[in-house]
């Protein structure tokens, strides 16, 4: 999950308008590297970052636990976030940026590298502007809520390595050793040709256990503020709960399988969540090549079962993956693997110092931006397909482009 905030228009563009001049003009906005403070392998990643919510703060503890980061800078549309966030971590009051537009006086820093943790719909526009003033990005998921905003980041991958700057999206599951043998082995053959899969993510009131949304909906739910800060109930700056968080399993699942779905069909409702707009429960299935199908689905209500998982089956063997859980494979060739753990701290915590490595010694392949485009594409299908209750296929998809407008940011503009 992402905090924070975001400025959607430039010279009052629409977002659709915004999004593709920033990506055509992006390659001459790039600061030569040359005029950069060279970060060296025994100093101190200069961070800033960009979105001082809940997640904000909990991923900057590790950071500074790794000990090769210092907080230079902060940015949140809310001041007395920034402030929380600034004496906690050492940030002086003049290095603290509101507004919609406080992201990019925080550019205007001494800054190595950026970290955003905004809401998804402000990922593209906030990766962007860190691409084009020169400095390294770790990004939360999801990269985005739509399709321009996806195919903006697929292209800021090359953009960052062209420019020799490292673009880094924290996905925990892809780090964790038993994940990387599992997946290896599937692609080794050792599952033989697949037939089916099945994808979860399954858990209680996600955004309450983090925040007192409800809290801020119920006090003013008409106030774009106030939705601002529960932006995690609002299916335009979230995303929507499959995109948001049922990605998790749906990247997995597409790791597995190593192709784009054909397309997908579903269905979903709100069962629990009074305030906001997001649905809290999906069904779907996705078709793959091959005539691969897909089952997905998702909830955020009740107690009792929970799971973030991915079943692939082939004809000698089942890969099953748990997010904090097991991580195995049955069949003629099994893999015992081994428990997941703490997934959520620990993998981000391998990220955080996988991108540590990378831009100390200069390794701009960035190759975690493409698996993440995948993914997020593949999850705006499921919602887009989900929402019309039809089949949608990814071409039609991608045809489409379809751009998502938030209201609540064109009212806080107003």
């Amino acid at each position: 999950m992402a905090e924070g905030f975001g400025d959607i228009t430039a010279r009052k563009l629409g977002r659709r308008e915004f999004l593709a001049e920033t990506g055509a003009g992006l390659s001459l906005a790039i600061v030569n590297s040359g005029t950069l403070r060279a970060t060296q392998a025994n100093s101190k990643i200069r961070l800033g970052l960009i979105g001082c919510g809940m997640r904000g703060k909990w991923i900057a503890d590790l950071f500074v636990k790794h000990g090769g980061y210092q907080f230079v800078g902060a940015a949140d549309y809310f001041q007395d976030r920034v402030d929380e966030f600034g004496e906690k971590f050492g940030v002086p009051a003049s290095h603290r940026y509101t507004t919609l537009s406080g992201y990019k006086r925080l550019l205007e820093q001494d800054l190595d590298a950026v970290a955003i943790e905004s809401p998804p719909y402000f990922h593209p526009e906030h990766a962007a502007a860190a691409v084009a003033a020169g400095v390294h990005v770790i990004l939360a998921k999801p990269i985005a809520v739509d399709v321009p905003g996806t195919l903006l980041v697929r292209d800021l991958g090359p953009k960052a390595t062209a420019a020799k700057r490292c673009f880094f999206v924290d996905f925990q599951t892809r780090v964790n050793p038993f994940f990387q043998e599992a997946v290896k082995r599937v692609h080794y053959g050792e599952i033989g040709r697949i037939g089916f899969g099945e994808a979860c993510f399954n858990g209680g009131d996600v955004w309450n256990s983090w925040n007192p949304i409800e809290q801020f909906l119920q006090a003013g739910p008409d106030d774009p503020e106030a939705r601002l800060r529960a932006w995690g109930m609002d299916k335009v700056l979230s995303g929507d709960i499959i995109v948001e968080q049922c990605i998790h399993s749906i990247d997995v699942a597409t790791w597995i399988i190593d192709a784009d779905p054909v397309s997908a069909y579903g269905t979903g409702a709100r069962k629990h969540y009074k305030q906001g707009d997001i649905w809290d429960c999906f069904a779907l299935t996705y078709r793959f090549p091959d005539e691969v199908p897909l089952l997905v689905n998702a909830k955020q209500f009740g107690e009792g079962y929970a799971d973030i998982g991915c079943r692939i089956h082939g004809l000698k063997g089942t890969i099953d993956t748990h997010y904090g859980g097991d991580v195995s494979i049955r069949g003629s060739k099994p893999y015992k693997g081994g428990n997941t753990g703490n997934l959520y701290p620990e993998g981000t915590a391998a990220n955080i110092g996988l991108f540590y490595d990378q831009v100390t010694k200069g390794l701009f392949g960035n190759p975690t931006v493409p698996p993440s485009v995948r993914s997020n594409l593949a999850s705006i299908l499921g919602r887009t397909a989900s929402y019309k209750r039809q089949e949608i296929g990814w071409d039609e998809m991608m045809k489409s482009n379809e751009t998502l407008e938030s209201d609540v940011v064109k009212r806080l503009k107003s």
